[in-house]
């Protein structure tokens, strides 16, 4: 059974995430979801959106993820991360986001997020990341 995260629903208590176009969804035991709309804050000169921003909401996404799987009162923070932008997005564009837990040991936990665009046969991923985390438990 998940953690209860519903007051987390929207900007995940992160206003930036609001800023830039994000909206968690939906969660379960060990994953999460959002929709994206990246705003113009979000972009580069060029109109692209920066990797940088990439790797906020899909950190945010992975940190979601872990924490309905602890139990209350069990928290942990990202130790490392790797993004990589696989296709340019733009302001506007459509994108739903996902976080998941690979793997939640007593200290450690590995996640994975991805920002995808497109449903079915055109859907394509747009940035992909894995995390390493720190677990700190309650008890």
């Amino acid at each position: 059974m998940p953690r209860e995260m519903d007051k987390w629903l929207g900007d995940g208590g992160m206003p930036i995430i609001g800023q830039f176009g994000g909206a968690f969804t939906a969660y379960g035991d060990g994953w999460v979801e959002a929709s994206w709309t990246p705003t113009d804050l979000c972009c580069n000169p060029a109109g692209i959106v920066q990797a940088g921003v990439n790797a906020v909401m899909l950190d945010a996404a992975m940190n979601f993820a872990m924490l309905a799987a602890l139990d209350r009162g069990d928290r942990g923070a990202t130790l490392e991360m790797k993004v990589s932008t696989l296709r340019p997005a733009q302001a506007g564009d459509d994108l739903r986001v996902r976080g998941e837990v690979v793997r939640l040991a007593k200290q450690v936990a590995y996640l994975e997020a991805w920002a995808k665009r497109g449903i079915g046969e055109t859907e394509e991923t747009v940035s992909h990341a894995t995390g390493t985390f720190i677990v700190r438990r309650a008890d």
